[in-house]
């Protein structure tokens, strides 16, 4: 595996109900741990909870758009992509990252990024952010471990995919991208994402799991490619 890890957090496991301490914690450890092995990391954050909150919030007084409610979620990334960069310290950029299309200054061990404009998932700003600094896999880690053939909490009888062409992932997430849509991955950064050759690993929020995709071991999760 590269040195250089595209992540694409979501914002369940920075956010799930309120702030995951623990999780943090534990991550931030599994962090350092890999940078002390020479491993850098670019960090996209989503906005969980707090996106969806502002936008339940703001949507019981006004009618909105689609615009409006990416706004709010835009801005509930900044603010976890803030929180993640003030855990990090000194060992992170200074500057968290909101146009992925700009050039990266990128010499410290970690990089911090969130939400750039209406229309795109942090997913999407992602794929573009791996495209610009030539890497070719992003790891998804979110409250989902892997790609099923259909939705879980509506079935009983789905099955778990271990791999998937993009192609066929498409089939199952449709083509659209909405504010707040709960897929592994966002439809249209999977089509970014096939066009750019990329490679997407689902992972759940697992640490071990994490640790041992990290160190080339056997993980649960699914590869789309």
């Amino acid at each position: 595996m590269s040195r250089t890890i595209i992540m694409s957090l979501g914002g369940s496991v920075i956010v799930p109900d309120k702030i995951d301490v623990k999780f943090l914690r534990n991550f931030k450890n599994v962090i350092g741990k890999f940078v002390k092995k020479g491993y850098k990391f670019v960090i996209y954050c989503g906005g969980g909870k707090i996106a969806r909150d502002y936008q339940k919030a703001a949507s019981k007084v006004i009618k909105l758009n689609n615009e409006d409610l990416d706004w709010l979620g835009i801005h509930a990334t900044r603010l976890n992509a803030h929180l993640m960069k003030t855990l990090f310290g000194n060992t992170a950029e200074d500057a968290i990252v909101k146009d992925p299309t700009l050039k990266i200054k990128f010499n410290k061990k970690i990089l911090i990024a969130a939400g750039w404009k209406p229309g795109w998932s942090t997913d999407y700003d992602a794929v573009l952010l791996a495209k610009n600094l030539k890497a070719d896999t992003i790891i998804n880690m979110s409250n989902i471990d892997y790609v099923y053939d259909k939705d879980p909490k509506k079935f009983r009888d789905t099955k778990k995919i271990k791999n998937i062409s993009w192609r066929e992932y498409r089939k199952i997430s449709g083509s659209k991208w909405k504010a707040g849509l709960n897929m592994p991955f966002d439809p249209v950064a999977a089509k970014k994402a096939e066009s750019s050759g990329l490679k997407v690993m689902i992972i759940g929020k697992n640490l071990e799991n994490f640790e041992n995709l990290l160190d080339d071991r056997k993980f649960e999760g699914t590869i789309i490619k």
